[in-house]
Order: structure tokens, then C-alpha cells, then sequence
């Protein structure tokens, strides 16, 4: 390939991901064409992108990006995955796919974060973490605890004294009905 030709790929690759921070590498050598398609279906149901890219490209590509340390001393054939509501829900969906029989040969190899290189054990731990409506539901769980407490500690004793009244009443309305 003729240095123009490789200029001019390296920089349709930086157009496409000129605004990506943060991205993950996958292997998808050994899948299967079929496995490929419906994998890249998928993706694009979920908002997901897939770029298989050789090395030397992309790392021209994403010189002085954010995304230049995932490309530094890789080597093999990789796949550049991206989008989704936010990156942890890329990675847990990749991670699944990673574990999944079905999809042989699928394996996340790294990425980068924040400008930071990930190794495949850094992103296997990340797909621990909660996702964005995950992170979400905890922190408005928390921001009503204290309300709900405060609520259950105002109306519990009404409660008690009413059910204490209406029991004693009853009572006397027993006891009024027997002495009749």
C-alpha cells in the first residue's frame, strides 16, 4: 500500500472516530462470516460500532488522541469496538459476548479509558461495575433513604397510638355489648 493511499485510510479512520474517548479491542479472528454479521447486527442494535483495523493504521490514525495508548505494542489482528450508552455498558456486553460459546473466538483484549490503557484483566473487572442507569438508580436509592426514614419515623408512632385506640375501643364496645 502506497504511502498516499495509507494517508488517506488512516485519516477516514480518524473521521470516524475523531470523538471516541474511550474504546475497547476485541479479537473476532476464528469467527465464522455468518458470526460476524450477526454480531456486527447486534452491535448496531445497541448502538455499538466495530472497526477491525490493522495496527499501523489505527496508531496513525489515533496519534495524539485520547485513544493512542490502546494501540501501543499491540500486535495481532484487533477490532475497534465503541459506543453504547456509556463505556461500562460496552464493556459488560463485550465481556458477555466473551464468555458466550456461541460467539467462538470473541475475546476482549484491552482498550483505553480516560486516556488510559486497559489490559484485558482491567476490563473483565470494569464489566463488574454499574452501569450509568445502575449508577443512577443507587444514588436516587440514597438520596430518598434519609426522606423515607424520616417519614416512617414521623408516622410510626401516630400509627401505633391510633391502632392502640381504635383496639381499646373495640374493647369497650365488646364489653358494652356483653354487659347488655
Amino acid at each position: 500500500m502506497s504511502k498516499f493511499v495509507k494517508d488517506l485510510v488512516s485519516k477516514d479512520i480518524a473521521g470516524r472516530i475523531g470523538d471516541v474517548n474511550n474504546a475497547l479491542l476485541v479479537n473476532v479472528i476464528g469467527m465464522s462470516a455468518n458470526d460476524t454479521v450477526s454480531l456486527r447486527r447486534d452491535f448496531r442494535d445497541k448502538g455499538i460500532h466495530l472497526l477491525v483495523i490493522k495496527n499501523s493504521l489505527a496508531q496513525r490514525a489515533c496519534e495524539g488522541t485520547a485513544l493512542a495508548p490502546a494501540f501501543e505494542g499491540i500486535t495481532g489482528t484487533n477490532a475497534l469496538v465503541w459506543g453504547a450508552e456509556d463505556f461500562v455498558s460496552l464493556v459488560k456486553e463485550v465481556t458477555k459476548l466473551s464468555n458466550d460459546e456461541a460467539v467462538e473466538g470473541f475475546e476482549a483484549r484491552g482498550g483505553v479509558m480516560d486516556g488510559e490503557r486497559l489490559t484485558a484483566e482491567r476490563v473483565k473487572e470494569i464489566s463488574k461495575w454499574p452501569n450509568r442507569a445502575e449508577q443512577l438508580s443507587i444514588i436516587s436509592g440514597q438520596l430518598l433513604a434519609p426522606g423515607a426514614n424520616l417519614s416512617a419515623a414521623l408516622l410510626g408512632p401516630g400509627s401505633a397510638l391510633a391502632s392502640q385506640v381504635k383496639q381499646k375501643s373495640e374493647e369497650s364496645a365488646e364489653s358494652t355489648e356483653e354487659g347488655e
